[in-house]
């Protein structure tokens, strides 16, 4: 991997097992444990983040694994009208790496690449005590929509969509 200037961030599709994207995960789930008081246990499989049906990514700042995002098709999620869907999963920059664009550039590259495979809108879970998620969602472009997945019942739930 080549050393880039900090601030930049080389995005890189990774299988779901990848040992950096498995690092990430589990920072993301110790997050999830501190604001909420338990990991994430929506049911995933990893071929839920292969071509065609979704992808795993990981970004890297002057070689240091410190960002992921992923998405998948959603097939209950519409959005305006719009049934192919991608939903968001595993979005995350690092706390050593925030503050830079991280979690921007990543949120453009799901949506360039999920809407490159033929998603018409992105969706997304998140939960209202991910306010900086949230702030960045409705700042590009995202509208609250009916809660959908695995914690759509639950009084935290938060869910997003926007059409690519």
């Amino acid at each position: 991997m080549p050393d880039l200037p900090v601030g930049t961030l080389l995005i890189e599709r990774v299988p779901y097992g990848h040992p950096d994207a498995l690092a990430l995960v589990e920072e993301v789930q110790q997050e999830y444990v501190a604001r909420y008081g338990g990991r994430d246990e929506t049911p995933l499989d990893p071929a839920m983040f292969e071509p065609p049906g979704g992808s795993f990514f990981v970004g890297y700042d002057a070689g240091a694994a410190v960002a992921t995002g992923a998405w998948r098709r959603r097939h209950d999620a519409a959005f305006e009208g719009v049934t192919e869907t991608a939903e968001i999963k595993r979005m995350y920059v690092a706390p050593r790496a925030r503050g830079r664009g991280h979690a921007r550039a990543v949120l453009a590259h799901l949506e360039a690449t999920a809407a490159a495979a033929g998603a018409g809108a992105m969706v997304l879970e998140t939960g209202s005590r991910q306010p900086e998620a949230i702030a960045l969602y409705e700042s590009a472009g995202y509208v609250r929509i009916p809660g959908f997945g695995h914690y759509r019942d639950s009084p935290v739930n938060r869910c997003f969509a926007r059409r690519l």
